[in-house]
Formats: C-alpha cells, sequence, structure tokens
C-alpha cells in the first residue's frame, strides 16, 4: 500500500481528543495543530478513519504543501504536483479555497488558477485538452495560511458529524462529534451510571450508547471515497467487517436521558431507534429537578440553555441553580456541562475541578468537569479520557 499523509479535521479544542483517536486506530505518527492532526497512514487508514473517528470533522488526503506568496508560485507549484496519481480522466473535482493572513487573499482568484494548474497537469498526463468531469467526485481545497498553500482532497462527503440517525434536529442542535468528545473528556464507561437531564434530542445519549457498544460512527453512511477507483473496495469492505467483529453488546447500566419539552423527547426516542440504539437509553419528558437515583458512581454530561442558543442569560442562570439543588445528592457522581454562559459556577454554586475551552458551532462555551470520587476498584487517570473505545 502507499505511504500517505492525511489529514483529520477538527473543531478547535478538540484536536488533542482527535490525536488520541488516532493513535487508538493505530496511526501515531502524527503533527497536531489548530483545527487539524496530520497523519502519515495508507489506503486502507482512508477506510477505517471515517468509518471509526467520532470527533473528527473530515479526512483529507494531502497532496502537498508549499511556499505560496504570489500567483506565480502557487501555479508552478500546484501544476507540479501528482494530480493524476488521484484524479481519473473524468474526475470531478471542484476547487474551494480560504486564506487567512496570506497576501494571496482574494480567495475566487486562487481557486481559479489553482484549478488551472490542475487542468494542465492532467493534460500532460493523458495528452489531451478538455476533461468532461462526468465521474467520481474529488474534491480539491486550497488552504492558505501564512503564505503556506496546503492542498488536500477530500475523502469524506458529507462531514462526519452526520452518523445517519438524526433527519430531524431540535431548536439549538449539538454536532455529534462535540456530543461524542464530551463522552470520551469524561470518565465515563459503560458499567457505569448515565444520565443527560437536558437531552433534546438525544445527541450525548446515543453517542455514548454507540461508544458503549463500540460500534463505528459511520457503520451507517458512505463516503466519497468508496466512490473512487484508486481505494480497492475489498479495503472498505475489510474495514467495516471489521467494524462489525468489534461492537459489543448493550452497556451494562442502561442509560437516562430527559428533557422537560416532550416533542424533544420522542424525537431523541426517533433518533435513538434510528441509531440502533434504542434499548440501551430510557427516555423521560421531566423537569431536571424531579432527578430521584439510589444508584452511586454514576456519570452526569448534559449541554443546558445558555441564554444564546435558548431563552436569555437570565433564565439559563435560575436553570443553573435548580441543577445546583438537583445534583447536591449526588456525592459520588461526576457531573460534566458545556455552557458559555459565564457566571455557571457561581449560579451552580461549585467551582470545578476542571475547564476546558471547546466550541458549540462558533459559541466559545467552556465545558466543566466534576470529577467525583472514584469507584472501587475502578482505576483512572484524571488526566486523560476514560478509555478508548476503538479497535
Amino acid at each position: 500500500m502507499s505511504r500517505l499523509e492525511l489529514i483529520a479535521t477538527a473543531a478547535f479544542g478538540l484536536e488533542a481528543v482527535v490525536s488520541r483517536e488516532l493513535s487508538a486506530l493505530g496511526y501515531d505518527q502524527q503533527v497536531v495543530e489548530d483545527g487539524r492532526v496530520t497523519f502519515v497512514a495508507d489506503e486502507l487508514a482512508i477506510c477505517r478513519c471515517n468509518l471509526w473517528l467520532r470527533t473528527a470533522d473530515r479526512v483529507l488526503l494531502k497532496v502537498g504543501a508549499f511556499p505560496a506568496p504570489d500567483f506565480g508560485q502557487l501555479f508552478d507549484q500546484t501544476l507540479a504536483l501528482p494530480w493524476a496519481q488521484w484524479l481519473t480522466v473524468d474526475a470531478q473535482f471542484p476547487v474551494d479555497g480560504r486564506s487567512v493572513r496570506s497576501q494571496l487573499h482574494a480567495v475566487p482568484t486562487v481557486q481559479r488558477a489553482v484549478k488551472k494548474a490542475i487542468v494542465d497537469s492532467l493534460k500532460k498526463t493523458h495528452q489531451r485538452h478538455w476533461f468532461q468531469e462526468t465521474g467520481p467526485i474529488y474534491p480539491v481545497e486550497v488552504s492558505l495560511l501564512r503564505d503556506m498553500a496546503t492542498l488536500t482532497i477530500d475523502t469524506t462527503g458529507d462531514g462526519l458529524h452526520k452518523r445517519g440517525y438524526r433527519p430531524e434536529v431540535g431548536v439549538a442542535p449539538l454536532r455529534e462529534t462535540t456530543a461524542a468528545a464530551l463522552v470520551l473528556l469524561s470518565y465515563w464507561n459503560a458499567q457505569r451510571p448515565f444520565f443527560d437531564p437536558f437531552c433534546g434530542t438525544g445527541t450525548i445519549a446515543i453517542e455514548a450508547a454507540l461508544i458503549g457498544r463500540n460500534r463505528a460512527p459511520g457503520m451507517n453512511r458512505d463516503f466519497l471515497a468508496e466512490t473512487w477507483p484508486q481505494i480497492d473496495r475489498a479495503l472498505w469492505k475489510q474495514a467495516r467487517d471489521e467494524a462489525r467483529d468489534l461492537q459489543r453488546g448493550t452497556p451494562e447500566c442502561q442509560l437516562l436521558a430527559s428533557d422537560i419539552d416532550a416533542y424533544a423527547v420522542s424525537l431523541a426516542e426517533k433518533n435513538a431507534n434510528d441509531a440502533g440504539v434504542s434499548r440501551d437509553i430510557q427516555f423521560r419528558t421531566m423537569d431536571v429537578l424531579e432527578l430521584k437515583t439510589t444508584r452511586e458512581y454514576g456519570v452526569v454530561i448534559c449541554n443546558p440553555p445558555y441564554g444564546e442558543r435558548i431563552g436569555d442569560e437570565a433564565s439559563a442562570a435560575a436553570i443553573y441553580d435548580d441543577m445546583a439543588d438537583a445534583f447536591e445528592p449526588l456525592k459520588t457522581w461526576s457531573i460534566y456541562v458545556l455552557t458559555s454562559h459565564p457566571g455557571f459556577e457561581h449560579h451552580f454554586r461549585r467551582r470545578s475541578d476542571r475547564r476546558r475551552k471547546l466550541y458549540n458551532g462558533r459559541i466559545e462555551c467552556t465545558y466543566y468537569q466534576y470529577h467525583g470520587p472514584r469507584p472501587p476498584g475502578e482505576m483512572y487517570d484524571q488526566g486523560s479520557m476514560a478509555n478508548d473505545q476503538i479497535p
């Protein structure tokens, strides 16, 4: 197999989580940067990473990178890259672009230059002057950062957050990739009780159930690179067979998820059924103050309203006061809360053990972590995720 450079893109704040996922898959030769993890792998990795990565946005094939302070260098260096290795003679290759702190800041002009250079490169290889773009799609991106151009081809298609189970979303949807990160950044595992008291359409609980079952999140969808002749279909079959073999059964403890909005709960039940984890999660319509449990060493993971998304800051603060009362009896539980509200700890009446900056879409949030006591007989590292649920 070929030695390829691949890039797993990620929301800011999740790069370290993506890096750990890649290491768990066996891809340790990495460079971690803002918004991306570049790693060395082969064609099978394109299949496995698209299937398994829970917190990455997409998987890109890196074609090349070079300084491009002017259009001449951008064109010549793009022309010199091995485009015919990946683009078929009938390939569709739309070019997208972005520029940050670079002299070439007119993105449409950059895109046209890159498109022309790729066409000229293919003309030399195929000895023809016209290409009818009717074949497989190879989306090309030129990314300029401080005059350094990186050219990639997208292998994923629809973003990896699209698992295939959530056609309908609520008023303020949390991306599946972010929801999975909240779980992986907690100390929850399939042997511990789980509760999300603000479940909305159920995304955090569903992602936790998928992690508990060790089910690859991309099992129920297709990927753009599956149409590429350069990647043997036997590799996709191998990766999917591997994923099926590694699945586990229902988590030991049934997950609990609730919301005060009955319609949101009905959507959550439908989404869980579509995801194949409806037996793993008990959904309820209830207020957070109705929470009562005798179970110990559970984990609360939630994304409550925080004013910028739903309601206003005053109503969000009232919810945090209710959370403080509802969670006060949970002396042995670990609690994790994602919010952008600056006064969360004041209203929750507790200082967190750890904070982490994350993004919910474009909203800068803080992930407040209250670790709780260690369950008897369970070992974990306070500085890492609970476990690596990947092959």
